[in-house]
């Protein structure tokens, strides 16, 4: 998880992202890591983590990527979408009927790769600083 943060915003502390994975990873959140197999292990070259969510019209249970990652030096060789088919059949197979997401409007790689694999823009998170000059919107838009 850090090191998607990280690619996006360079400059930014993501030390808390370890209490995200505390409060949110359970038995009901796989992980799945993409390893290398004629390598020695190092570090994965891929992740991806499934959480739940409720569909807020419906109200039913959805799958929700929380984290989709490939390593830069693997990006654009299938890896990502066979791990967004492996999410769609885990979902279709618990008896799903939707799967959603979030991405930063700047990582403009992940929306093509999520609109060609069928997502679409269905609400928009919005936010509003409340702490003049001290932060910025690194990579959202204003």
């Amino acid at each position: 998880m850090h090191w998607t943060y990280q690619e996006l915003f360079p400059e930014q502390n993501f030390s808390h992202l370890a209490k995200t994975v505390d409060r949110y990873l359970s038995t009901q959140t796989p992980i799945w890591w993409v390893e290398v197999i004629d390598k020695p292990v190092t570090s994965p070259i891929g992740c991806l983590w499934l959480g739940n969510a409720i569909d807020q019209v419906e109200g039913d249970r959805v799958t929700h990527i929380f984290l989709l990652y490939v390593s830069p030096s693997h990006r654009r060789l299938g890896i990502g979408t066979a791990l967004v088919t492996h999410a769609e059949n885990w979902a279709k197979a618990r008896g799903d009927r939707q799967i959603g997401l979030q991405v930063f409007v700047s990582n403009q790689p992940a929306l093509n790769l999520y609109q060609k694999l069928g997502f679409r823009s269905e609400s928009m998170l919005m936010v509003k600083s409340l702490n003049e000059g001290r932060g910025k919107n690194i990579g959202r838009e204003n």
